[in-house]
Order: structure tokens, then C-alpha cells, then sequence
């Protein structure tokens, strides 16, 4: 899970995450130090993780003077290059800094696409075209669900990946479950093919992020798929999964991948 960063504690890492392009951008604060390098490195595997189209590297408010953080930037790339599909990298680099200077002199815009706004980031981000993507619009109503699986069966059969249906039904009816108990706001539900994998996002208005209870339901007397067994249900059906603040509220993901989950079928 990935918290707001509070500028009162010091330097730190803000996370969050656009559905609309399935890119999350990892803005840093703060002196480029020990314990902020040690914080984008696992923030940046963790983001990578959600396999999302772009990962966007703010860099406006991180202090380098000596552009030390040219080799995390470069690892990035390594990174992303290496998932399949890959995950293109951006950073927003402002002119004028040493990290901007010494990144033009190893010639990095043969390897990293470099912005000197967020702006100009965030339109080129846009501009990615976006195949096998399916956009859904829900209210907080026990029809909700239903509807989302139904998206999700249609867009596994368009997309022939009818291995991941079942689990994928199951992660997406708890995940928005979730968001019309406990968000009651407008729920946006997004769905994206990743190569052989499904990735889903629920979105909704309320900024409060979901935790794992220690204690799994006690009662399964029904199917997964009428009621919300909490978020053990999407922790053992979903390959990986999290949660980010968005500019609106948060969003809940999951991706699926071929082969099992971590412990599904439940025992």
C-alpha cells in the first residue's frame, strides 16, 4: 500500500496512480540520501509490479546537486524494458539542475524519455495508444458486482484469455463490493490486457485505503461471488495486488496472470 507522503516528516516518496492511461507516477521529496534511495528503489519495483503501461519519475522536488540519482533512473529503464509488455519510463526532469545537465551529457534521451514539466509528461503519457482496454462506469448499487463481471467475462473472451476468467470474476465483484460498502461513491471500474496477463483497477471518491485483516471471514457458507469475503479472497486469486491514492480518491488493483494464484483455489 502506498500512503501520501507527509512533507512534515522530511523527504519521502508520494505515489498515485492514473487509470485513464494506466500510468502511476512516484514523485520524490527531499535530499537524494541513504534512506531515500533505499525508499525509490522499493517503491519503484513495487510500481513496476502493478505493470502498469507508464511509470512517470517526478523529480521536480527532489534535491541532487551532485546528480548522484542517474544511475536509479537508468535501473528504471532497465526495469521496465525487461517486463513483458514493457512499461515505457518518464521522468520529469525541470531545466537548469544538475540532474537535467548531467543527464543530457550521457545522451539519456537515448534511454529515458525526459520532460521539463509534468505536463508535458503527463500529455505524452496520454498520447500512448491504449489497445485491449475497457472502461466501465458504476454506481454504488448491489448491481454493481454483476456488472463487472460481466465486463470482465466479455472482455476475457475478446481477448482470449479464458484461463484467467474465473479469478478474475472473483477479484473484480470483491474489489468493487469493497467500493459500495465501504466508498458509496461513484465506481469506476478499468480493465487492460498486459501481454497474457489481465490487469484491473477499481476506482472510487473515497481516499481511505483498504488494509488486509489478520483474521480470514469465518463465514463461507456462500459463494465468493454474492457476498464480499474481504480482501483475502482478491489476496489469494490475484497474482499481485495494492492500493494508491489517486487525484480523486484511491484505487484498488490486481493483476492476473496464467497459472494459479498464491492459495486458489481456496481450500
Amino acid at each position: 500500500m502506498f500512503e501520501r507522503h507527509d512533507p512534515l516528516h522530511g523527504g519521502g516518496i508520494d505515489v498515485t496512480v492514473d487509470m485513464d492511461v494506466s500510468m502511476v507516477t512516484l514523485a520524490l521529496h527531499g535530499a537524494w540520501e541513504s534512506r531515500l534511495q533505499h525508499a525509490t528503489y522499493a517503491a519503484m519495483v513495487k510500481c513496476l509490479s502493478e505493470h502498469p503501461a507508464v511509470l512517470l519519475l517526478d523529480l521536480r522536488a527532489v534535491t541532487d546537486p551532485h546528480a548522484a540519482s542517474v544511475t536509479m533512473w537508468m535501473t528504471a529503464r532497465r526495469l521496465g524494458d525487461g517486463m513483458e509488455p514493457p512499461v515505457q519510463i518518464l521522468a520529469c526532469v525541470p531545466s537548469g539542475t544538475a540532474l537535467g545537465a548531467r543527464l543530457h551529457r550521457l545522451g539519456a534521451a537515448r534511454f529515458l524519455s525526459i520532460y521539463p514539466t509534468i505536463a508535458l509528461a503527463r500529455a505524452a503519457a496520454g498520447r500512448r495508444p491504449l489497445t485491449d482496454r475497457l472502461v466501465l462506469q458504476l454506481h454504488p448499487s448491489s448491481g454493481a458486482p454483476a456488472r463487472a463481471r460481466a465486463a470482465v467475462i466479455d472482455a476475457c473472451a475478446a481477448w482470449q484469455l479464458p484461463e484467467l476468467r474465473d479469478r478474475a470474476c472473483v477479484v473484480v465483484s470483491e474489489l468493487v463490493i469493497n467500493a459500495v460498502q465501504h466508498a458509496g461513491t461513484a465506481i469506476t471500474v478499468v480493465l487492460f490486457r498486459r501481454g497474457s496477463a489481465m490487469h484491473l483497477a477499481v476506482g472510487d471518491e473515497n481516499p481511505r485505503l483498504p488494509r488486509l485483516r489478520d483474521t480470514f471471514p469465518a463465514s463461507l457458507d456462500v459463494q465468493p461471488h454474492q457476498r464480499g469475503l474481504g480482501l483475502h479472497i482478491v489476496h489469494a486469486a490475484a497474482t499481485v495486488w495494492g492500493a494508491a491514492p489517486t487525484a480523486d480518491g484511491k484505487v484498488v488493483w490486481a493483476t492476473i496472470r496464467p497459472g494459479t494464484g498464491r492459495r486458489w483455489p481456496p481450500s
